[in-house]
Order: C-alpha cells, then structure tokens, then sequence
C-alpha cells in the first residue's frame, strides 16, 4: 500500500475506503453520501488520470497494484457513472492500463480486464435491471417493473405525476407525499446533466407543494445551478426563474458569475457584453421584482466597493438596457408596477428615463434631459443624505440608463447657445454624485469654461493639441489645474475630437496623451466601445467620425499594456 501513495492524490486511501463502503449503496445515508461527495471525487478522479497518462502501462501496475480495484470499483458504481463528465474521465483513466503490444500472458488478461470494463461503462446507459434498482427503487418503482427501453416513460410518468399533483392542489388523494418529492430531488442530484433526465428536472423546479418550508434538497438546487450556469443543461426560463426564487445562493452565485465574465474578461465589447447578458437569462428572470431586486442590489453593493468603475457601470448599463426589452416583451396579464422595481424614485421620473433618446430627435433631446436634471435635482438637494431617496440612490438610478447619461455631454458640446444650467448640473452630478451644492457648482463652472474653450475650438480653422490641452485647463509643462472630475473633462476631449472635424487630425496625438497610464487607456477604450454601440444604436449617420472612433479602438487595444 505504500507506494501506492507515492505519486497518486494524497487523499487516495480515503476514496479506497469510501468506494468499499459505497459499493454497498442499499441505503439512503449511504445514497446522500455519494451524491455530496460525487464533485470532489471526480475531481480525485481527474488527478488519477493526470498521474496515470505520464507513464506506460506496465510501469502503472508495478507502481501502483491497487488502482485497477479503484478503478473497478468505481466502474460499477451507477451513481458515479451517472454524475457528469465520469464515464468520460473513467475511460481516459482505463485507457491509460491498456498495453498496445503485450509480450506476457498477464499483459494480456489485463488488457482483456480492462476492455471489459470499457465495454461496461461506455454501454453503461442502456440502463439495465441491476444497474438502475437503486434508482428505480428510491424512485418508487419496483425493479421487475423496469426494462431498458422503460427509462423515458419512467420519467415521463414521473413529471406527469408531478405535474397533476401540482394542478389538483389539495386532492390529498393524488397528491405526491412530500417525502417522496425530496426523496426524488435527492436522487436526481447525480443526474442532472444526463438529457433524459431535464423534463424530470424542470417538473421537480416548477413545482410547488402546499408545505411551509422547501421540498426539495438544496443541494439539488446547486446541482442544477451549477450545471447550468456551465452549460451542461439547457432549462427554459420559467424553471430558472423558479431555481432563483427557491434558493437565493443560487441567484446570488449566478449573478457573481455574470459578473467574473463581465467584469474581469478582457474585451469585452457592448455587444458581446449584451450577447452574455441574455444568455444568462438574469435580465429576462429579473422580470419577477424580488429577483430585480437581489441583482440590483448586487450592482449597488459591486459600484460602492468599486467606486464607481467604469466596467462595473457599463455592466450595469447593459443589464437594464437588457431588462427594459424584456419587460416590455412580457405579457401585459404578468407586469408589476414601475414602482416594484423602483420604489424610492418617482414614477414620472422612471417613466422619463425608460424612453430612449433615440426615440427623440437630436434637436429635441435637451427638453427631456432638463426635465430629467429637475426632477433628480430635486430629489437630491430637497432631501437628506440619510433618506432613502438621497443622492446615491438619485444617481444609481440615473446612470443605470447608460442613453440619457452620455447624451448630456453631446447636448452641451453641440448646442449653440449658452450652456443650460440644467445640463451642466446634470453633468456634473454624473461623475461627481458625492459633491454638495458648493462643490458641484465650482465644477458646473469649471465645465463652463471648458465648454467655451471647446465651442471657439469649434469654429477655428486649424486647430493643434496644445490648443486642446489648454481648453483642458493644463498648464504648460503637463502639470494639470485643480479641476473637479478628470474623467468629466476627459470625455468632453474625446466628444470633441470625435464630432469636430478639426479634431480628427490631432486626435491620435491627444488621445496617445490622455492614455498614458493604464487605467485612463481602458477608461479611453470603454469609451470609445460605448459611443460606437451607441452610435450603432442611433443609426447616427457620421462615416468620418465612426472610422476615426474604429480605428483608435484599433489602435489603443494594439499597444502593450506596459506602453500605454
């Protein structure tokens, strides 16, 4: 036994001890053990085959004599067979024991062992009487009564029973036993990604029983989250939105996993951020309110710890831009009220927000927006810091509907006339939403003055980048004045020298300026992603500008982390 440890997982005498305990799988403390250790043991079982496919079969048997009971053991195990990627797993390992030119009788036998045990484990799902009467009997169903070809009606009958149960209500008389029910989500625990098993696995989320405390096994719930959150299965909404209103880890572990896909992939493009989005199906499930709620939530408490990072927000952007087209597709029979999604903002200002400025002409926006500065204005200065409709809250609102807050800019950058105090202060807020009165009005003018700089920039016949680095208010040298907000004055630059043609000759030069350090160049890139999207959803009409905003993106993603 001692060299059996030597290059084998540590932990290899432990499953020995547990294969010989599981082999005697005829009862239920012993079934709920298997099925909680089943994740950790096909992991074991991945470390076997990376130690095994290292060496040649003969030198496997002479170092380690005892893997081929483990890996029998194993074989004849149905639930382990059932649970996930081990047939897969067990048939890398059994290939490993197979030696292709056998010069002795005994290499011989155990090359015939072994094909033996292949055989079993890839016919392993035909399912005969003696390797499912475990299941068929926790199922209820009695092994005489169970022949292969059985196996789809077997689960057929069950979701009908589940389903007539959950249709007749209090008939006591056809009702399913709840014991039964739990015993039933046990038991498909190993199972969920096997496809014959899906309609059984969307019965047992879809139903509901009468008693005051959850049927199923919560660790069923985590099975099911898990395999779908990797793909393994494919559930239809409704049995999501039951998985994620049943058990809140599962929601919350699906809306972390957004999040590590969102958030810290690298490239990750509106498009394709949106592409994730929907395919996580949190936008659509988000439709029930106490599931808006927990991912909104998750947002706010991810901004906070953040500080407000562009990747968090521009996620956050793309999941309510997500969320408002699935609400408008829902039946009108299941909508709630504006108010049970947003329940410390005003209707009017909700209703405000939801219309899309591409619905506006261009020339029209600025009414919308200074009702929308009005209504946010008063709600922030009118109010407490500590109410529940206080400044943060004013602003996570706001910023959420990504349209409206990089619209702001553009109105105050193309509008001929004097900037309106409503849109500065609108501004201003956006990117400094912590400031009180007196600071946010020094940075309103502040911005002022800038946007004066930028408007007579506007109507120069040439125009260089120190001319733009001034407007910034730099002084000579780099060394940059005190103004409030530098991604503020920064996005006013990159406004300009997009919609200025002027400003398309230096903007190379100003841009390759402004992104000296990392964090300004993937703040550059994120902005430039998100007008290009937003352009694209516009229908803006500017093939200069779009060509330029393309190849900068081009550009800044070509250079080394190291240089920019």
């Amino acid at each position: 036994m001692a060299q059996d440890s030597v290059g084998l997982p540590s932990d290899y005498q432990f499953w020995m001890r547990k294969l010989s305990i599981w082999g005697q799988a005829s009862t239920l403390e012993t079934q709920q053990d298997i099925c909680y250790h089943l994740p950790q043991f096909q992991e074991f079982l991945r470390q076997i085959y990376e130690t095994l496919k290292e060496m040649d079969s003969s030198t496997i048997i002479e170092r380690f004599p005892t893997i081929g009971q483990l890996l029998a053991k194993t074989c004849w195990n149905p639930f382990i067979l059932a649970y996930d990627e081990s047939q897969k797993i067990l048939t890398w390992c059994l290939g490993c024991l197979i030696n292709k030119e056998p010069q002795k009788s005994g290499e011989s036998k155990l090359n015939s062992w072994t094909r033996g045990l292949l055989s079993h484990i890839l016919s392993a799902f035909r399912f005969d009487i003696k390797e499912v009467g475990l299941f068929t009997q926790s199922l209820g169903y009695a092994p005489a009564d169970y022949y292969p070809g059985l196996l789809k009606n077997m689960v057929l009958s069950l979701v009908s029973e589940l389903r007539e149960n959950h249709l007749n209500g209090f008939n006591t008389q056809r009702r399913m036993a709840p014991e039964r029910v739990r015993s039933l989500s046990r038991v498909c625990i190993p199972l969920v990604t096997l496809p014959d098993f899906e309609p059984l696995v969307e019965a047992l989320l879809t139903y509901h029983g009468h008693e005051p405390q959850e049927m199923l096994w919560p660790e069923f719930f985590d099975a099911v989250n898990e395999a779908f959150l990797l793909k393994k299965i494919s559930l239809p909404k409704p049995a999501v939105v039951c998985l994620w209103l049943r058990h809140l880890p599962s929601l919350e572990k699906a809306t972390l996993h957004l999040f590590e896909k969102l958030i810290f992939s690298e490239r990750n493009s509106p498009r394709r951020t949106e592409c994730f989005m929907k395919e996580s199906l949190l936008p659509q499930a988000a439709c029930h309110p106490a599931i808006f709620r927990i991912v909104d939530e998750m947002f706010r408490y991810a901004l906070l710890q953040t500080d407000g990072a562009p990747e968090v927000l521009a996620a956050l952007q793309v999941f309510t831009c997500c969320f408002v087209e699935a609400l408008e597709k829902e039946d009108n029979q299941l909508k709630f009220a504006l108010k049970t999604y947003f329940p410390y903002a005003p209707p009017s200002l909700v209703m405000a927000l939801l219309q899309h400025p591409k619905d506006i002409p261009q020339a029209l926006r600025h009414q919308p927006l200074r009702r929308i500065s009005e209504m946010l204005r008063e709600s922030v200065e009118d109010q407490t810091h500590g109410s529940c409709g206080g400044p943060f809250e004013s602003w996570f609102l706001f910023v959420r509907f990504g349209g409206w807050a990089d619209t702001v800019a553009e109105q105050l950058l193309l509008s001929g006339a004097e900037p309106p105090e409503a849109l500065l202060w609108l501004l201003a807020f956006t990117y400094s939403p912590r400031d009180g009165s007196q600071p946010r009005a020094q940075t309103m003018a502040e911005v002022k003055a800038v946007l004066g700089h930028l408007r007579k920039l506007l109507r120069s016949p040439t125009l260089a980048a120190r001319d733009l680095q001034a407007a910034a208010g730099e002084r000579p040298g780099g060394a940059p004045r005190p103004l409030a907000g530098g991604r503020l004055i920064r996005h006013l630059l990159l406004n300009f020298l997009l919609w200025a043609p002027a400003g398309h000759t230096i903007a190379r030069e100003v841009i390759s300026h402004m992104a000296q350090t990392e964090e300004t160049a993937r703040e550059t890139i994120g902005f430039l992603d998100q007008t290009l999207d937003r352009w694209d959803r516009l229908g803006m009409e500017a093939p200069a500008s779009r060509r330029l905003a393309r190849e900068l993106l081009t550009e800044l993603r070509a250079r080394p982390a190291q240089a920019r």
